[in-house]
């Protein structure tokens, strides 16, 4: 006789049936056909294990859980991932472009896969700077700085030990504006001037800044073309201005080269130096401050090319420089503050009138009162 198979359903429909005590087992047995002793077992197995069936419904929820904060944390680390590999090739694509903060300021696009927040913080900027927009200028604005650039030369030309402070001191009395120590110092920086008084050397040059010693100490300078100093000084002209750069022989006091431009680069210098030597030969050593039109390779270059020998002044020490300084101020002095050049062909012709009187006109006393052009031709025609 083949044996009976009960399914789990069956058994506890049957072990239920008990419990609800509707009828006995003998009974639910009986009408089963089934061994009363079987059901019992049954009944006994179904209220062993009841308290399982909670635990594993307890521990499959919780299961349920850590599976669904598993996923969660696998999509959010996946979406990571994507946005740092679009991070990545965003800056493998745009950071080499620039690495000054300017530069990088430029690399910011505000319809990229990144948002802006994200950009700046990659590129280490702050995130306003992007969105700042200067505004233009208004000719008001324009012809004041003018205005007060024009004052700053004249002081400091007249007073150079004055600082920055008792500059704004001296402009605000002037305007009866405020206008304040920032801004002053600002634009002496944009003239290239500076505060002359004696400093100690507290500072070390960059390791990209190039420096020639000053060849001039206790230097006998007894002959033309021997030394030639070699400057940059701010003009003031109508409503707007123009850098002046001249070459003076240090024995003559002789002018003997000088170029008029509108920006403070290298090429007007050495175009200054060109055509004096064309016109008067080349000089054994040439002067000049620190400045980096002085520093720059092109101008370094150009003197090792003619074979002459680059001195330097000390690092502030405008008297290492103070021939030349002097000839600026007796320039300005006697000529530009009381002129009113309004266009560069007028500030050329009368710094040619001017440069060609001081040459052969005018009397020095450190000359014996005899005139540059005298002194600067006195061995030559010897």
């Amino acid at each position: 006789m083949k044996r009976r198979q009960f399914s789990p359903e069956y058994k506890a429909r049957l072990v239920v049936e008990s419990l609800r005590e509707e009828n006995t087992l003998s009974e639910i047995a009986a009408r089963e056909e089934i061994s009363r002793v079987q059901l019992q077992n049954w009944k006994k197995e179904f209220l062993e294990n009841a308290g399982r069936v909670f635990s594993q419904s307890r521990d499959g929820r919780e299961a349920q859980r850590r599976i669904k904060e598993t996923q969660e944390r696998e999509r959010d680390l996946m979406a990571k991932v994507g946005q740092l590999t679009v991070e990545v090739d965003w800056l493998k694509k745009n950071l080499h472009k620039c690495s000054a903060p300017t530069g990088r300021i430029n690399l910011v696009t505000k319809n990229a896969e990144i948002s802006v927040k994200r950009q700046c913080e990659l590129l280490e900027i702050n995130r306003t700077s992007v969105y700042y927009k200067p505004s233009t200028p208004t000719e008001v604005d324009v012809e004041r700085e003018e205005h007060i650039k024009a004052r700053l030369d004249f002081w400091h030309t007249k007073m150079c030990y004055l600082g920055v402070r008792r500059l704004a001191k001296k402009l605000t009395e002037e305007e009866l504006i405020a206008v304040g120590r920032k801004l002053v110092k600002r634009y002496m920086a944009e003239m290239g001037i500076y505060c002359v008084y004696p400093k100690p050397n507290l500072s070390k040059n960059g390791k990209e800044h190039k420096c020639f010693p000053y060849l001039l100490r206790n230097m006998s300078i007894f002959l033309p073309n021997q030394v030639w100093a070699i400057d940059i000084t701010y003009i003031k002209m109508g409503k707007s201005h123009m850098y002046l750069t001249a070459v003076i022989d240090w024995y003559s006091r002789y002018v003997v080269g000088w170029e008029l431009s509108d920006s403070l680069g290298t090429a007007p210098v050495i175009e200054a130096l060109s055509r004096a030597i064309t016109r008067y030969g080349t000089p054994a050593i040439v002067n000049s401050d620190q400045g980096s039109q002085f520093t720059s390779d092109d101008y370094v270059a150009f003197l090792k090319a003619n074979g002459i020998r680059q001195s330097m002044d000390g690092k502030a020490r405008w008297v290492d420089n103070v021939i030349i300084e002097r000839w600026f101020r007796s320039l300005k002095c006697d000529n530009i503050y009381v002129s009113e050049y309004n266009t560069p062909r007028e500030l050329r012709l009368g710094i040619a009138a001017y440069v060609d009187e001081y040459n052969n006109e005018r009397p020095h006393q450190s000359l014996d009162y005899r005139y540059p052009v005298q002194v600067y031709n006195s061995i030559f025609a010897a």
